[in-house]
């Protein structure tokens, strides 16, 4: 039962940011953006972060050309496994990108919520990485 109350509560929460994203015109995934991705690829996504200078000779890629540079498809997998961090061996060489999956999970652990089990965990990590695709896919370059 505190499991089922858990997930009711863990769902209201995310409803109720939600809620506030969108009063303030934003999505989730234009939050997860902002909150994890300008710093290198810039508002604009196309890699002219404020950071970019002081990178290890890293050049982070224009985000808004991935659907060209896919002919015109957009790589929905491709993008969740390197942001996720599935995508280890990357076309980054070295992985200079953070993994952002794994700093989603680490944010509902660090609640330390025994309620929460693994799964609930990867659901949670697995909707901020969604979102912030779905973000993406939206400022595709036509």
């Amino acid at each position: 039962m505190r499991a089922i109350i858990s997930v009711i509560c863990f769902s209201a929460s995310i409803i109720g940011s939600m809620s506030t994203l969108h009063a303030q015109g934003m999505t989730l995934g234009e939050f997860e953006y902002r909150n994890s991705c300008v710093a290198c690829h810039g508002v604009s996504g196309k890699g002219d972060g404020p950071v970019t200078d002081f990178l290890s000779g890293a050049v982070p890629p224009d985000l808004t050309v991935l659907q060209k540079n896919n002919g015109y498809v957009f790589p929905v997998s491709a993008v969740f496994e390197m942001i996720n961090g599935s995508d280890v061996a990357s076309v980054h060489g070295t992985r200079d990108m953070p993994i952002w999956g794994t700093r989603f999970r680490e944010r509902i652990t660090d609640v330390d919520d025994p309620d929460f089990s693994p799964s609930e965990i990867e659901i949670y990590a697995g909707t901020r990485v969604l979102a912030l695709i779905e973000y993406l896919a939206s400022i595709q370059a036509q």
